[in-house]
């Protein structure tokens, strides 16, 4: 009698137990699904952090450490410890190897979002992503003074459409008890939703900042402060005396290096120049921490799935004696035995990993513009590539590998103990 090839002989065994294999690779799927979408969402989301801005040659602001000063210009996280003068902005916007330079000043809020002062070349300049440029969903930029320009997010929260009037918030706290309410704002201009820190940001001009600071000393208003009318203030000179940072957009960036010594050893004041790409990756290493530990985690319930294949092959050995007695009667060897075992696990395991594999890119598509959107994070979606080849691979011969032990035990069964009858 001719035995049946292996492959086919596995796959009817699976078969004769199919519940427990669907079980089986079920368990294969979600393991792999979860680390190579993990292992996606985590690459996704580097490349998106890094991109955050675009086309920005060097940042500028008062001495401190090049991460901190991205962290308050670019995150909006902390504040400056210094500010940088009027004047040293200015001396930034002659130089002959600035192309552009856009001022950035930091230091209120509306009920929780940043207020950040800026100029109209905010709008024109800043890009992100692979160059993407900042857009209006609706309305235009500021022009009066009192004018506002708000975030996707904060527009989206907080219910505002253009013509809504709102008043700024002294501080950076959700609930401030100083408020700016006698030199309230008008909502000209809502974003396009981003993904970066612009979508929760509230934009105002720098003359904005000043104005309505203006009879406030020491952080708190004076008696003159509510006396000067809106009005009143328009008639003041309103440039300000400090910036929190500087964008700067150079001519040539083969003078990158050059302008950044320039003005790190700038002798009328102390500032330093960092190159955006650099910081950002400096607190991406920091950031990235969490998500490696997430793979790590992802990765061990792949081990988890692979054990799940051999507690089926072991849990179903002893009900399966009178089987492979039956194979050895009909001329099946000890390999054909050990064979048929690995068989069935490296058959699971393809079969998990194939559709975990398949859910991750099913997942990526539908998922993708959501992420995008809502969080920033730009999932491409291509065909399967060597770290999914790899993964396949992995897995197969890793539950080839285990399937060795229950393999041998079923190898030394002996044909006697297989055809007698234990009741």
């Amino acid at each position: 009698m001719r035995l049946p090839t292996l492959p086919s002989l596995a796959l009817a065994s699976l078969w004769n137990r199919r519940i427990s294999a669907l079980l089986t690779i079920l368990a294969v799927a979600v393991s792999v699904f979860l680390y190579l979408g993990v292992g996606k969402l985590k690459s996704a989301a580097e490349t998106s952090f890094n991109q955050t801005i675009h086309g920005t040659d060097l940042i500028v602001g008062a001495r401190t450490s090049p991460v901190s000063l991205v962290l308050f210009s670019v995150f909006h996280i902390g504040n400056p410890s210094a500010a940088i003068t009027w004047e040293s902005f200015q001396w930034l916007e002659e130089r002959e190897d600035v192309d552009w330079a856009v001022p950035i000043a930091l230091g209120d809020s509306h009920k929780g979002y940043r207020v950040i002062g800026t100029t109209g070349d905010f709008f024109d300049r800043y890009q992100f992503r692979g160059g993407q440029e900042v857009s209006f969903a609706s309305g235009v930029a500021f022009d009066d003074l009192y004018d506002v320009v708000l975030g996707a997010k904060v527009a989206a929260d907080l219910g505002y459409e253009i013509g809504s009037e709102i008043t700024l918030s002294h501080g950076l706290g959700e609930v401030s008890f100083m408020e700016h309410d006698n030199r309230p704002f008008t909502v000209t201009g809502i974003l396009a939703s981003t993904g970066t820190p612009v979508d929760k940001s509230v934009l105002v001009s720098l003359q904005a900042i000043e104005a309505i600071h203006v009879g406030w000393q020491s952080g708190a208003p004076s008696p003159i402060a509510r006396m000067v009318t809106a009005d009143d203030v328009r008639k003041m000179d309103l440039t300000p005396d400090a910036l929190a940072a500087v964008l700067v957009g150079l001519s040539e960036r083969r003078t990158l290096l050059r302008t950044q010594n320039s003005i790190n050893t700038y002798r009328e004041e102390a500032l330093v120049a960092a190159i955006p790409s650099q910081a950002i990756s400096e607190v991406w290493e920091l950031v990235g921490i969490a998500g490696n530990a997430l793979l790590i985690v992802s990765a061990f319930v792949i081990v988890v799935g692979l054990v799940s294949i051999l507690t089926s092959i072991l849990s179903s050995l002893r009900e399966r004696r009178r089987e492979m007695a039956v194979l050895r009667a009909v001329g099946a060897g000890p390999g054909h035995i050990m064979g048929l075992l690995i068989s069935e696990a490296i058959f699971l395991a393809a079969i998990g990993a194939a559709i975990g594999i398949t859910l991750v890119y099913l997942a990526s598509f539908i998922a993708g513009p959501i992420f995008e959107n809502r969080f920033g994070i730009q999932i491409t979606v291509s065909a399967p590539g060597a770290t999914d080849a790899y993964v396949f691979l992995t897995v197969c011969g890793l539950a080839g590998i285990l399937a060795l032990f229950p393999a041998i035990g079923a190898m030394r069964s002996s044909l006697a103990d297989g055809l007698s009858i234990k009741l």
